[in-house]
């Protein structure tokens, strides 16, 4: 027999992602905006509440919700504590509204005489009365529901309709019918690096720029001091690990490597360690402690690259083969994405007969070094294994380290790059390396901000990585590296470059998108304030990104119209309107553009006056306009790029 059923209708509940199978996520101080239907057979008037709380604690939070409009509800809370919520919404009867509303209406009417409407709602009020928990709010109540028994319709109606009647009765609702939304959905809440930092990657024994040697972890503070310079505060090492000898590859991937040639970081494992120890020439772990320490006392930390990858020396390979893929004479097989060729690396399986245990020792390194205060760990290729074992390994990782982040390289298929934000990636590399034109960026981008996406996909830019050196800067020179700098760091909050980006370097292998001697199979030499770098115009816009809130956030981007398909015009605004950015950028590297751009005043709030500046803060430069269409001009050679701020007050003569 049933014996309980729902009393309200709560569905179409947002955000929501994949129906609440998966969490969406927010960062410490942020606020939830919940929207659901709410509705209920009949005329009776409901109301509802949302609810959050901490996984694996008994209390809810509650905040009532407003009616928008269409049975359409919506309530707001701010999420303060890193870790993993739930959330839901709650809906009942409103008896006491639904009273107030019928006793009015028959009063106005002249209905009369109004006793039992009177004896109605004093009985609601007294009953609230016994459910105060104050003392004084249940005496108060009970005096409340006997001045309505004694009064006429007229001053009944006052009553009913009082402040402080109404605040009273929405405190202590009649909630015995209430519906609540199940199974509440999962918000994780990131530390605020989750979702706005700029990163800067170097391998470790490049950081001195020599030819001859490699450079050991305490000879890296003065890369960290230049990258702190520029304003970056992640510092992001490729492997730190001990390098396979066996098939050890040589400079630009030859197959054999020469005697003395240091090797490929992602080819990890020899005789003096796996994916827990460090490679000798670095140092020592006591020496990687040190050099996290420092970093730390500049503001910044550093993130580790989480590479699965096994040299066929890795002590796994001795102590568990069957963690590895086998070919039919049980020899075991080398990684290969073709036509590219790994010899020097060994995949894991993780769907061996063994797997559990190998899921869990995967998971113990990222314990390891988080025990030695890693908290960032950029992910290698997460699309190359299942999806469940990423679930699995963030999930318990977040158990013990809630503040730990995870960024996804995965350059793949669409989907698979969502289900893995989905499944727990904090941060997403993204096709931005590639988006080179107005209407793919325009296109992309609305649909990382504007749309579920920004529920769950955080995307972090890479204009160039040690293993994508794409066309455009390959050809465009000072230019194209000035151009992409600028979109990487305003169109979201999160990006980062691969070292030798700020000396514009762009030779490549022929008729590849890969660097001509690259640092991944040698010591890389140069002069880290080479003539012709961005080094300034990386610490102009890194001091722009930290001096303007709006630009710290992820999804107010918004398009604009400029008349010119050359010439990307968007901008960022505070909800407050407090902090309006513009940001016009010419896509062209080879040539000055110009036309027209239409600035949405409307956008911009209440105005003073009909006037308004915009102050270029890359040339400090200001403008007064006064209308929404507005001519520019941008000469790549010489400033590619307009990031205005809108000042539209005016003080005196001036505007603030």
């Amino acid at each position: 027999m049933l014996r309980a059923f729902p009393t309200a209708v709560i569905e179409n509940l947002s955000p929501l992602v994949g129906g609440g199978r998966y969490p969406i996520k927010r960062v410490v101080g942020e606020d939830l905006v919940v929207e659901a239907d709410v509705f209920k057979d009949g005329h009776d008037v409901v109301a509802a509440s949302l609810k959050w709380r901490v996984v694996g604690e008994k209390r809810w939070h509650e905040t009532a919700m407003t009616h928008i409009d269409n049975d359409r509800w919506r309530g707001v809370c701010t999420l303060y504590q890193n870790t993993t919520y739930e959330y839901s919404v709650e809906a009942w009867t409103d008896t006491f509204r639904g009273w107030q509303h019928e006793f009015a209406a028959k009063f106005e009417a002249g209905v009369a005489p109004l006793v039992s409407e009177a004896l109605e709602g004093a009985a609601l009020i007294e009953a609230a009365g016994r459910r105060a928990r104050n003392p004084a709010d249940s005496a108060r109540l009970r005096e409340l529901a006997e001045q309505i028994r004694r009064s006429e319709p007229a001053e009944t109606n006052l009553i009913a309709h009082s402040g402080e009647l109404e605040v009273l009765m929405a405190t202590y609702p009649d909630r015995s019918g209430a519906t609540q939304y199940a199974p509440p959905p999962r918000v994780v809440v990131d530390r605020l690096r989750g979702r706005t930092a700029a990163w800067y990657e170097f391998f470790p024994r490049s950081a001195e720029g020599r030819a001859d040697r490699g450079s050991t972890l305490r000879e890296c503070l003065p890369r960290v001091d230049d990258a702190k310079a520029m304003g970056f505060d992640v510092i992001y090492f490729p492997p730190i690990h001990p390098i396979g000898s066996t098939n050890r590859k040589g400079r630009n991937n030859s197959v054999t490597g020469e005697p003395g040639e240091p090797g490929v970081p992602y080819a990890i494992g020899s005789e003096f360690g796996g994916h827990k120890a460090v490679e000798p020439l670095l140092g020592t772990l006591a020496d990687f402690d040190w050099l996290q320490t420092e970093i730390r006392a500049r503001d910044m930390e550093v993130a580790l690259d989480f590479a699965l990858n096994c040299s066929p020396d890795h002590p796994y390979v001795r102590e568990h083969p069957e963690w590895f893929y086998k070919r039919p004479d049980g020899s075991i097989k080398y990684a290969e994405n073709p036509p590219k060729k790994y010899e020097d690396i060994y995949p894991l399986n993780f769907r061996c007969e063994n797997w559990q245990e190998l899921w869990d020792e995967m998971t113990s390194v990222i314990m390891f070094w988080a025990e030695h205060g890693v908290r960032i760990f950029r992910v290698d290729n997460p699309h190359t294994k299942p999806v469940p074992f990423w679930e699995y390994l963030i999930t318990n990782v977040h158990a013990r380290f809630p503040d730990v982040l995870f960024l996804s390289e995965a350059f793949t298929k669409p989907k698979m790059m969502k289900v893995l934000a989905k499944a727990g990636f904090s941060q997403s590399y993204s096709y931005f390396t590639w988006r080179t034109q107005k209407k793919e960026l325009t296109e992309y981008f609305t649909e990382l901000t504007q749309t579920n996406m920004r529920e769950y996909f955080r995307a972090n830019l890479w204009p160039n990585t040690p293993d994508i050196l794409p066309l455009h800067l390959q050809q465009g020179g000072r230019p194209a590296f000035m151009i992409r700098a600028v979109l990487a760091a305003t169109l979201s909050s999160l990006y980062g470059i691969y070292s030798g980006f700020e000396l514009c370097e762009n030779a490549a292998l022929p008729g590849r998108e890969e660097y001509l001697d690259s640092e991944k199979y040698q010591w890389k030499e140069r002069d880290w304030n080479a003539p012709g770098n961005i080094k300034d115009w990386l610490t102009r816009l890194n001091r722009i990104r930290r001096e303007n809130r709006a630009l710290q956030l992820y999804d107010n981007l918004r398009f604009f119209r400029a008349e010119n398909d050359s010439i990307l015009f968007f901008g960022k605004m505070t909800e407050a309107r407090d902090n309006i950015i513009l940001v016009i950028v010419n896509l062209d590297a080879a040539r000055a553009q110009n036309g027209y751009i239409h600035v949405p005043i409307e956008e911009f709030g209440e105005m003073d006056t009909a006037a308004y500046q915009v102050h270029d803060l890359l040339t400090n430069a200001r403008y007064t306009w006064d209308t929404t269409r507005n001519y520019v001009e941008l000469d790549p050679a010489v400033q590619p790029a307009h990031i205005f701020r809108v000042r539209r007050h005016v003080r005196g003569d001036k505007f603030v």
